[in-house]
């Protein structure tokens, strides 16, 4: 390992490897994703570097050995396989939020059909107020291959509660402090932009108010599920 990433533990890799294959399964299983698009990266605990998709390989072909491992500029540590083509946005979003462990991209259907619009899906929803604590927003258009989409994921979502960002005529991003709940994030961004869809065929959609969203959100983030 080179300077850095000389204090990655070697089962932790091992590990994070196994569950970011089957994190990919997920958005497969979601139908998240079609063909090779789309891609699920996770911050390496122990070590300043991050796994990633590699680029155009299909995902029944995902192994744990496939994953690429890279450091927070974007370069390849070890892999055999060229890394993801997001993988310096990824690594824009790695460096300039220490807070978040997994960034997930997908085409999903209903959410980049907002972003195509350049539209935020509002929050009417008490399911968007649960997870997103507000409506979704809606960064900037930006050129694959460089950071630039990074850039306007960080940017966008530093004004949000927001795990999930509509990157206009691209599709969705989402955070997280792990890889498992940036997946959970584009799951349910996709659930609730087709609902918001939905509904807009029968009628303007009735908003929750910013108060009531406040305390679904508190009530949701610290008091919802099994005591950790």
């Amino acid at each position: 390992m080179t300077s850095g990433t000389s204090t990655i533990r070697p089962e932790e890799l091992t590990a994070l490897r196994v569950e970011l294959t089957a994190l990919h399964h997920e958005l497969t299983a979601g139908g998240l994703v079609v063909w090779t698009a789309g891609n699920v990266s996770a911050r390496v605990p122990s070590g300043d570097a991050f796994l990633i998709k590699p680029s155009g390989v299909s995902y029944p072909d995902l192994t744990p050995e496939s994953m690429v491992l890279c450091d927070l500029d974007g370069a390849v540590l070890s892999g055999s396989l060229l890394p993801s083509s997001d993988t310096a946005a990824h690594a824009y979003v790695y460096r300039n939020r220490p807070d978040v462990g997994g960034v997930v991209h997908t085409h999903s259907t209903y959410a980049t059909a907002w972003a195509a619009r350049g539209e935020s899906i509002p929050c009417v929803l008490t399911a968007m107020a649960d997870e997103f604590g507000g409506e979704i927003p809606v960064g900037p258009f930006a050129l694959i291959g460089g950071d630039d989409i990074g850039r306007g994921i960080v940017s966008t979502l530093a004004g949000h509660r927001s795990p999930a960002v509509l990157m206009q005529n691209h599709g969705v991003f989402t955070i997280g402090a792990t890889a498992r709940s940036a997946v959970k994030a584009a799951i349910m961004c996709e659930d609730v932009a087709r609902t918001v869809h939905v509904a807009r065929q029968l009628g303007e959609p009735i908003p929750i108010a910013p108060s009531d969203v406040d305390q679904l959100h508190a009530r949701y983030q610290n008091v919802y599920g099994q005591p950790k």
